[in-house]
């Protein structure tokens, strides 16, 4: 920021950086959440709240993979697939996803991609009203992160359904889409580009009476918001890891099957690793119970095992707790984003992440018209976001490691870039 002749920095006094600063420092100091920082690999120059796309690395993570490679697939070699309980870790590590997105035991699956997994949960939901002949109709968020519209089209050409597409951000309208002929409804919890969080209770309520199968992408709430899966009575979900979850890149995805619709849960991909009897190698096909009929051939152990030992870091950790850190950080962002841009007449931002808590996920994202320049300087100086062409600045919030200083340090940060843009 460049200092004017009245002692002030592009219209915010000196006094007001001191005192956002110094609040940061004492919402630091109180912090229940604080002392998980410590467990991450991060740097303290570096403000990264780029989380929502791939959350920090855990620091112990490194030498447990190490373990893996060395030991477990080394030494252990074959062996390992019971003695270091490979073959049972995509339902285990999915009984520790469970109580982050609010299921209960046995209903949560670690395989494959969301991609897949998307794929798997739309044609069996239509297969579980099947036999209903006018639920003919698939309603998909028209906003979706494209891979769940490109995938939930496909489902609904094999299945021979139709595509309804409409925007999550008009609920009456939403609302109106669903109807006897509606099979399944795939909405996403939080927008990936505004932050909007989705009425996850009220929607699945409203799928049901229509009579049909809600399915939610939890890609942007696991971890980062309380989702309530059993509480709500939401019927299929899928979501990835590798965000706030922090299991890495490509780390593998998770599947929510209900309990009351495992038995009549017909997979599209039966492959080997659900049948009842794998090693059996019969050529006819005969699904094991539960949510384990979500898996389909060897899991990535590599990529597995290092999200199980990611999950470590959620250990006495309270979703609410995550929930109630996250809106208050994004509180104070947007507070500090409007102190320090006061004064900026360039290129000012403008947020178009809801204001309100009921409808807000754990990431700002800001309208700016110079985006592509102003989120390259950011970068460049430290403070790591990222950004959603043509014009959104996102700045995602992962409550175990990103700090209240940070959060003032990237709303300063993106002040100086934006005063220093051409008029």
């Amino acid at each position: 920021m460049s200092e004017t002749t009245d002692g002030t920095t592009d219209g915010t006094t000196y006094e007001g950086m001191r005192s956002l600063r110094e609040r940061a420092a004492a919402l630091d100091a109180v912090d229940p959440l604080a002392a998980k920082r410590d467990l991450f690999a991060l740097d303290d120059d570096v403000v990264y709240l780029d989380g929502n796309s791939l959350g920090a690395l855990p620091a112990h993570v490194p030498a447990r993979v190490a373990d893996v490679v060395q030991r477990q697939w080394g030494e252990l070699r074959i062996r390992s697939w019971t003695e270091s309980g490979w073959w049972t870790a995509p339902e285990r590590i999915g009984d520790r996803i469970a109580p982050l997105v609010g299921a209960a035991p046995g209903q949560v699956v670690v395989a494959d991609s969301t991609s897949v997994n998307v794929f798997k949960a739309v044609v069996a939901g239509v297969r579980l009203v099947s036999a209903d002949p006018r639920r003919t109709d698939v309603v998909v968020d028209a906003t979706t992160f494209p891979t769940d519209g490109y995938v939930a089209e496909s489902a609904a050409r094999l299945t021979g359904h139709r595509i309804v597409p409409v925007d999550p951000a008009d609920p009456a309208a939403l609302r109106a889409a669903f109807g006897p002929t509606t099979a399944v409804v795939l909405l996403n919890h939080v927008d990936f580009r505004s932050g909007r969080l989705h009425d996850l209770p009220s929607l699945t309520a409203a799928v049901h009476d229509a009579g049909a199968v809600a399915v939610w992408d939890l890609c942007h709430s696991a971890g980062a918001l309380p989702v309530g899966l059993d509480a709500h009575g939401v019927d299929l979900a899928v979501g990835c890891t590798y965000k706030y979850l922090n299991g890495g890149p490509g780390s593998p995805a998770f599947l929510y099957v209900a309990e009351r619709h495992q038995a009549a849960f017909d997979s599209p991909l039966p492959g080997w690793n659900s049948h009842a009897d794998p090693f059996a190698m019969t050529r006819d096909y005969a699904a094991v119970d539960g949510a384990r009929r979500g898996r389909v051939g060897t899991p990535d152990i590599l990529s597995m095992l290092a999200l199980e030992a990611a999950l470590d870091v959620w250990e006495g950790v309270t979703i609410e707790d995550v929930r109630a850190k996250s809106l208050a950080l994004t509180d104070f962002f947007l507070e500090c984003v409007a102190e320090y841009g006061a004064g900026v007449s360039v290129s000012p931002v403008t947020s178009v992440t809801p204001a309100e808590h009921a409808a807000r996920g754990s990431q700002v994202a800001l309208r700016c018209g110079a985006a592509p320049v102003v989120m390259e300087r950011l970068i460049a100086r430290g403070v790591v976001g990222d950004l959603r062409r043509p014009d959104l600045l996102r700045f995602g919030f992962a409550p175990l490691y990103v700090r209240y200083a940070d959060a003032e340090r990237a709303a300063s940060t993106l002040a100086e870039v934006l005063a220093e843009l051409p008029a």
